[in-house]
């Protein structure tokens, strides 16, 4: 399964299952799960974890070090979880010291051509980066979020649950689950409502989180207002009730 042309760090634990095509280098301290299929010239470097069933196509680098000026060769690492998809010139950073030492991505993510996940950054499941999507470092991401092509991410930036970028949008402040947000810099333009449809949240979720949506966004109350209406609607929809909390948590503050 291990092309004869593949260069493989003999320390590096490859499960007997993984194929690796020709003209890829797999690094000292780096571990590839049972069922994951590497392509010809990638470039994986440790330490780094890849769990199972991942798919990682050719000219991509995982796990190199961090683009940054501080990083002095520590022992940081990359760990990427089950079925992921990492398509051509996708590159995945190590974390470094001052981030915790560690980039984190979960299950089920799709990396389309030459997005970038700088050191630090957290991921969840169910993810998609379009093309040349770039995440700075500390970058947090919740599941189910979809980043249009050429999306920006300012570092230290958290994007929730079930969010949505338009194409070559520029995000500089967290945004809040749910949100649509487009624009250069970023501007909040709706509810995802059509990711929802797709997966299945009830109507009454969706126009709960839309009245919520009006009522921070478009609303000619004052702001503290509008939290209030927005809390009794949270009253009656948990959804609406995570929105509130990951605005509360916010220290970037939020896109509207």
């Amino acid at each position: 399964m291990i092309h004869p042309q593949a260069i493989v760090d003999p320390s590096a634990k490859i499960a007997d299952d993984v194929s690796i095509g020709p003209f890829t280098v797999i690094g000292a301290d780096v571990e590839i799960g049972s069922g994951t299929t590497v392509a010809s010239h990638v470039v994986i470097n440790g330490p780094t974890r890849i769990g199972r069933d991942n798919r990682i196509f050719q000219f991509a680098s995982v796990g190199e070090k961090p683009q940054d000026l501080k990083f002095k060769d520590d022992p940081t690492e990359l760990i990427v979880g089950d079925r992921n998809t990492v398509r051509e010139y996708v590159t995945l950073h190590r974390g470094t010291p001052g981030g915790g030492n560690v980039t984190r991505i979960g299950n089920d993510n799709l990396f389309m051509a030459s997005s970038h996940v700088a050191h630090d950054c957290i991921l969840g499941d169910h993810i998609i980066l379009a093309n040349a999507t770039a995440l700075a470092g500390h970058v947090v991401i919740d599941d189910y979020v979809i980043l249009g092509g050429y999306t920006t991410v300012h570092q230290f930036t958290r994007i929730g649950t079930h969010a949505f970028t338009g194409f070559s949008t520029a995000i500089d402040r967290d945004v809040l689950p749910f949100f649509t947000v487009a624009g250069n810099r970023a501007r909040a333009v709706g509810i995802n409502k059509e990711g929802l449809k797709r997966r299945d949240f009830s109507p009454e979720t969706i126009r709960a989180l839309q009245d919520a949506f009006k009522l921070l966004i478009k609303s000619s109350c004052s702001h503290k207002v509008a939290l209030e209406k927005v809390e009794e609607i949270a009253k009656q929809d948990a959804n609406v009730r995570m929105m509130l909390d990951f605005l509360d948590a916010s220290e970037r503050g939020w896109i509207r």
